[in-house]
This record gives C-alpha cells, sequence and structure tokens, in this order.
C-alpha cells in the first residue's frame, strides 16, 4: 500500500515553518534541502525535517495539511515539540 506524508519543515528550532504534503518523503525533503523547489522553503531557507505523519490516502494526508495549516504556531510548535523535542533534523532518520 502506498504511503502519503504530511510533513513540517524549519529554517531552525522555533525559526520559519513549512507545512507540505508528499506520496515520497524521502525524495520531497531532498528537493527542499538542495533548493530544487521554487518558493517558499527555498526564499527563507527552510531545510530541516521536524516532523512527519503517515496517511494511507492522499485525501487523508489532504485533509490534515489543511487542518495543520490552519492551526495557531503555538499549535504547530506543541506538535513539533511532543514528537521532536531537540527539533532534530528526521531527514537521515527516514532515510534509513
Amino acid at each position: 500500500m502506498k504511503q502519503y506524508y504530511l510533513y513540517i519543515l524549519a529554517s531552525k528550532r522555533n525559526g520559519t515553518l513549512y507545512v507540505g504534503v508528499t506520496n515520497d518523503l524521502l525524495r520531497r525533503v531532498w528537493e527542499h534541502k538542495h533548493d530544487l523547489v521554487e518558493g517558499f522553503t527555498k526564499r527563507y531557507g527552510i531545510h530541516r525535517l521536524v516532523w512527519y505523519q503517515a496517511a494511507d490516502t492522499p485525501t487523508a494526508a489532504i485533509v490534515r495539511e489543511k487542518q495543520v495549516k490552519k492551526w495557531k504556531r503555538a499549535w504547530k510548535l506543541r506538535l513539533i515539540e511532543e514528537a521532536n523535542p531537540d527539533w532534530k533534523d528526521l531527514y537521515e532518520e527516514v532515510a534509513q
């Protein structure tokens, strides 16, 4: 079964956040890290994968993305810190 992902990137701890959705987390984060994606993440240097969540369908991932994007910043920070209190870049962990 194919997986879909909602993810949050950050420029640094408590820095600028980006919420996205993809069907290939490794590829998409790699594109962000290497500034291959024009736009917000490239402009603000947002390269650190700090949180992600799997979904079984693209619809579920998109619905969740829309929910999280509407959240207050404090709620997003709490979501990240509950799962990743040190704000580690999770890319290497996911790549293994």
